[in-house]
């Protein structure tokens, strides 16, 4: 859900996500609220009660265009990108690529009256501790995520095991050829073609990593 279908669209038309589309994977829809208005001007935001700047999307179209989406998807699983909501985390995107219909409502303004979050929500999430001015890429975002552990998205999904977040570490170092680039080598491990060697280093250096730019990182 979205007043700006034309910001989020492009996305999906590109690489790993249209492939998925055209295999029939994934597949995508979009509502805008402010095609639900009961006002003649079509407007989706009111100022808000009891002052403060700023504008919040309000209840009426909102609550229409999610009664919509439900009547026709009951399995509708709803998403609001917040910045006051809990993180969004791999092992949320592994677990929402079970479910079968899920969609975001993304935010515009400053906001969304929270009624219509109370009503609706069946999970909140934050991208990160920063304020953008809507929650289309934060709903890019987390759709990116979800869909490349939808089986099948991944030409390879052996992909899967080896990324950062898998096993609490971030990813180990990857290099490809030539071996020497510019006085810049490979690890000189990785070309004597013991995997299991390989293996064992890599670990190590996913620790590293993870002490590095994850020092106080916990156990998820």
């Amino acid at each position: 859900m979205t007043l700006f279908p034309n910001l989020v669209e492009p996305y999906f038309q590109d690489s790993i996500l249209k492939r998925a589309i055209d295999a029939n994977f994934i597949n995508y829809e979009f509502y805008n609220p402010r095609d639900f208005t009961t006002n003649k001007h079509n407007k989706v935001d009111k100022q808000m009660v009891g002052g403060g700047a700023g504008m919040l999307m309000t209840c009426q179209p909102l609550f229409d265009c999610l009664d919509e989406i439900k009547r026709k998807n009951e399995d509708a699983y709803i998403i609001f990108p917040l910045a006051a909501a809990k993180p969004f985390r791999q092992n949320d995107a592994k677990r929402l690529a079970k479910k079968k219909n899920i969609v975001f409502v993304s935010g515009r303004y400053e906001g969304i009256d929270e009624r219509v979050i109370e009503k609706y929500a069946n999970e909140v999430f934050s991208v990160g501790e920063f304020i953008l001015t809507g929650g289309e890429l934060p709903s890019l975002v987390m759709s990116d995520a979800i869909s490349r552990n939808v089986s099948g998205v991944l030409g390879n999904a052996d992909s899967l095991e080896v990324e950062s977040y898998e096993n609490n570490l971030l990813e180990a170092p990857s290099f490809t050829k030539p071996e020497n680039f510019q006085n810049l080598s490979v690890v000189k491990e990785f070309l004597k073609g013991n995997h299991s060697r390989i293996s064992d280093l890599k670990f190590q250096m996913s620790i590293c990593k993870t002490k590095y730019y994850r020092p106080n990182k916990e156990k998820r």
